[in-house]
């Protein structure tokens, strides 16, 4: 299905106006501070920058005591489940991607967000704004390469071509829009996933690679193993800043979206301390310094990012109306078969 929500507007950002704005929206996190708040994560430079953009600033500077628990989004969902019926469990809230939000909610693992807690609440935009979770940042599957060894792939299928060899790179923990991206380049919907498994198929035959993590695939496209894959838009922006030679270009079916966000478990121990993370979370200055750092966009209104930084990491009003927004409740159901074949059928 189509997303034909309009584009955010954003305003120029200069660097002192991120730590001005942090000063001044401080007060607006009145909340009382003090106490243990544990936050489950990934790993790698999206926890280094919850630290140093949310946990820090907003947080840890109002004497809160933030402690990361990181593994992977199935590793901790598992966990979640698992401590369930237990009337205390081990985190207070988690980041998860908006699969994962919308699977833990149906299967009664978090609670609804009452947003008359948060003072930054209304900041939110409608397409983040969901009971069961709320967005933190935003971008889209789009084909990245290496502007040096090659043109840019003008499609998913272009991207998927066997002729690509060995210098096509695929993502492990990716299984999932991998597998939306190669059903739309065969001509399907977000839900046709049946349709991509050919073209998977004939890519890993011809000697596409496979790397367990964003950061491996980096480093792959560093070395010169590979130049060409898949990969949210946002994240060519970061690895520009650490020296990769990549760039992004929308596919002609049209970008998959990626949202990522934050749930609270029904047996958060700490549920005043969860609101106060997603407080400091939706805190403009926070979001802009995630654009900045990270290369996604923003999910509040408030939040201002340069024209050049958007430009890279933006979409144009034609590329938003044709993003494929995927279909959460058919990845929920479908999730157990979608693994199953990629581990034992594609990446055996």
């Amino acid at each position: 299905m189509k997303n034909t929500k309009a584009t955010i507007s954003r305003r120029g950002l200069l660097a002192s106006a991120a730590a001005g704005a942090a000063m001044l929206s401080a007060p607006r996190l009145a909340r009382a501070a003090g106490g243990r708040v544990v936050v489950g994560t990934w790993g790698g430079d999206y926890a280094r920058l919850l630290n140093k953009n949310i946990e820090e600033p907003f947080l840890v500077s109002a004497g809160w005591e933030v402690i990361q628990d990181q593994a992977g989004d199935p590793e901790r969902r598992a966990k979640m489940a698992a401590e369930r019926r237990l009337p205390r469990g081990s985190t207070d809230i988690q980041a998860v991607n908006g699969t994962s939000m919308y699977q833990l909610f149906e299967q009664g693992i978090t609670q609804e967000i009452d947003y008359s807690k948060l003072a930054n609440g209304d900041d939110v935009l409608p397409a983040f704004k969901h009971n069961y979770g709320i967005g933190h940042i935003y971008s889209g599957m789009v084909g990245v390469y290496n502007p040096d060894t090659r043109e840019a792939p003008a499609s998913f299928a272009a991207v998927l071509d066997p002729a690509n060899g060995a210098k096509l790179g695929f993502i492990d923990i990716q299984y999932q829009y991998t597998m939306i991206a190669a059903g739309l380049a065969a001509g399907g919907t977000v839900t046709d996933v049946e349709m991509g498994k050919e073209l998977l198929l004939a890519a890993r035959k011809a000697g596409a690679r496979i790397y367990p993590t964003n950061e491996a695939f980096a480093q792959g496209l560093a070395n010169g193993e590979i130049d060409v894959g898949l990969m949210w838009k946002a994240r060519t922006v970061q690895w520009q800043k650490a020296g990769i030679s990549v760039l992004g270009a929308t596919p002609s079916e049209g970008a998959i979206p990626y949202e990522s966000g934050f749930v609270i478990p029904k047996n958060s121990p700490n549920v005043e301390g969860a609101y106060a993370y997603l407080d400091a979370m939706l805190q403009p200055a926070a979001q802009e310094n995630f654009a900045i750092d990270m290369g996604y966009n923003p999910t509040v209104s408030d939040a201002e990012v340069a024209p050049e930084l958007t430009a890279k990491i933006g979409f144009t009003p034609e590329e938003v109306e044709n993003l494929n927004s995927p279909d959460y409740g058919f990845i929920l159901e479908n999730d157990a078969d979608m693994k199953g074949w990629w581990d034992k059928s594609f990446a055996a």
